[in-house]
């Protein structure tokens, strides 16, 4: 038998973040989701046009770091949108073993309408609960809170 765990108290600070942090995301990915997909979209899908806009292009691994769609979902959502004609895969000039991905005519079409829609969908939630001094605060916690995840 291994060493005997300590039990943590229910009063533990940590604790008390931890439900209501993600019953916040939670919320956040049912309202987020429906939205995005009344618009014709996957959250995936947005995610990807999204992070193109106002861009010439990215290569797919900034593509990959810069959104929050798993590099193994990726290609498959890549493939889709390009089938509909909303991406294409262009060779780099510079370095013809990456290829950049960028939105087609069709695809900044898309961003235009999507994109100032999807904000203006959320913007209401955020600034209903925070002030803009309360939401620079939240912010600096949650990049904190990421980074002690992140670190070995």
């Amino acid at each position: 038998m291994g060493p005997k765990r300590k039990a943590i108290p229910g009063d533990e600070p940590f604790l008390k973040v931890l439900r209501p942090l993600v019953e916040a995301y939670f919320a956040f990915l049912r309202r987020n989701d429906r939205n995005i997909r009344s618009l014709g979209l996957t959250p995936s899908q947005f995610d990807v046009i999204a992070t193109l806009g106002d861009t010439h292009g990215i290569s797919c691994g900034e593509l990959s770091a810069k959104t929050l769609v798993t590099k193994g979902t990726l290609t498959g959502v890549l493939d889709r949108l390009e089938a509909k004609g909303i991406i294409e895969r262009v060779r780099s000039k510079s370095d013809r073993r990456c290829t950049m991905i960028r939105l087609t005519v069709k695809g900044e079409r898309i961003y235009r309408d999507v994109f100032p829609a999807q904000m203006a969908f959320l913007k209401p939630y955020y600034e209903r609960a925070l002030s803009a001094g309360q939401m620079n605060d939240l912010r600096t916690m949650l990049m904190r809170l990421k980074a002690s995840f992140e670190k070995n």
